[in-house]
């Protein structure tokens, strides 16, 4: 516990530094590419706007963490129970749309820009091929990381007493797959408690890559608000950045309750999830002056960040998310619940999806 708590710290420190490195480079740089300026509306209405965004967007992030965190304490939304399986559902389709529908066409307009050289960012698909990348990174870490748990946590030599050795002599080694459920054992089975230890491992790794992947989203759309310089341009940016972090928050947040983290880590991953687009807004509204959206430089690092992020999304909603439940039997065999869970998982896709018309 100790090993996986250094680790939680390791990423978290690695992803303070990444968002510290990306919001100058997304700032400095000399454009070659005339802005598409739009009228200035008055500076003091649009600061007013901006900072109401700021609370908005906070209040409905940190509402759309907290409700799955608190739905421990609702019987009928218990992890045990089969509305959960739904509410797990619509939390993963909004993150899958949330890859292909939002964050993947902002990459790929930002890498194929008129702004940015021919060569060699117009001779190769770039977009694809870092989400691609990073999907592929992704399953690196988390079958590394899962594997390495489970290596210090059911290593026989610790916790195998000598009185028990006649006893599971005949252990053989244990295969687990961590992403499906046709998952088995060579030797001695599992026990519950071993079981319940897997589970518990595997929902903290993913929470932890998943928040990762949307906090690099989140402050780039924050910047993308603070830096609009019309009211036109800002009010539909506000409504759907507002649904658009309740909605992830949720999808976040069904992770992290899983995940079964002490009360002081949930509320430090919470909190960060909520302010991360706040802050982007905040910084956004300080650099806009300065700020060229259709520089080289900002084009670049935006498309490359969205474009990794949007593989991890993908990645985590399909393989961590869906594929692990509705491969469970429990689903399989409970037609209502298979149907149930499918449309779920159509509505939160469908709701996400609807709001990339106005963000």
């Amino acid at each position: 516990m100790i090993t996986f708590q250094a680790s939680s710290s390791t990423i978290s420190n690695l992803l303070l530094v990444s968002c510290g490195f990306l919001l100058p480079t997304l700032v400095l740089g000399d454009c070659i590419c005339e802005r598409d300026e739009t009228k200035r509306s008055d500076s003091s209405a649009v600061l007013h706007y901006k900072l109401g965004s700021i609370a908005s967007v906070l209040v409905a992030g940190a509402l759309g963490v907290s409700l799955p965190l608190l739905s421990k304490r609702i019987p009928a939304l218990n992890p045990k129970n089969d509305i959960f399986f739904m509410v797990k559902a619509f939390a993963a389709g909004v993150i899958l749309a949330t890859g292909f529908v939002h964050i993947l066409p902002d990459a790929y307009e930002s890498l194929t820009s008129p702004c940015l050289k021919e060569n060699p960012w117009g001779k190769f698909p770039f977009t694809g091929f870092v989400a691609m990348m990073s999907s592929i990174g992704t399953l690196m870490v988390d079958s590394f990381a899962t594997g390495f748990y489970h290596r210090q946590h059911f290593n026989p030599s610790k916790q195998v007493p000598a009185d028990e050795e006649i006893a599971d002599e005949h252990a053989g080694h244990i295969h687990v797959h961590t992403h499906a459920t046709h998952g088995h054992a060579h030797g001695a089975p599992l026990s519950s408690q071993d079981s319940e230890t897997s589970e518990v491992i595997r929902q903290r790794i993913i929470s932890q890559v998943l928040e990762i992947g949307i906090v690099v989203h989140s402050v780039i759309i924050g910047l993308s608000l603070g830096t609009a310089g019309s009211i036109d341009t800002i009010k539909p940016l506000l409504v759907a950045l507002s649904f658009h972090q309740f909605f992830e928050g949720m999808g976040l947040g069904g992770c992290i309750s899983q995940a079964e983290f002490e009360s002081k880590s949930t509320a430090i991953m919470a909190t960060f999830f909520s302010l991360t687009t706040p802050i982007g807004i905040a910084i956004g509204m300080g650099v806009s002056s300065a700020y060229k959206e259709n520089s080289p430089t900002a084009l670049t690092v935006e498309g490359v960040f969205n474009s990794a992020s949007a593989g991890i999304l993908i990645y985590m909603a399909l393989v961590d998310l869906l594929a692990a439940d509705f491969m469970n039997p429990r689903l399989q065999k409970n037609l209502k619940l298979q149907l149930g869970a499918n449309m779920s998982l159509l509505l939160g896709s469908g709701c996400m999806s609807l709001l990339a018309k106005w963000a």
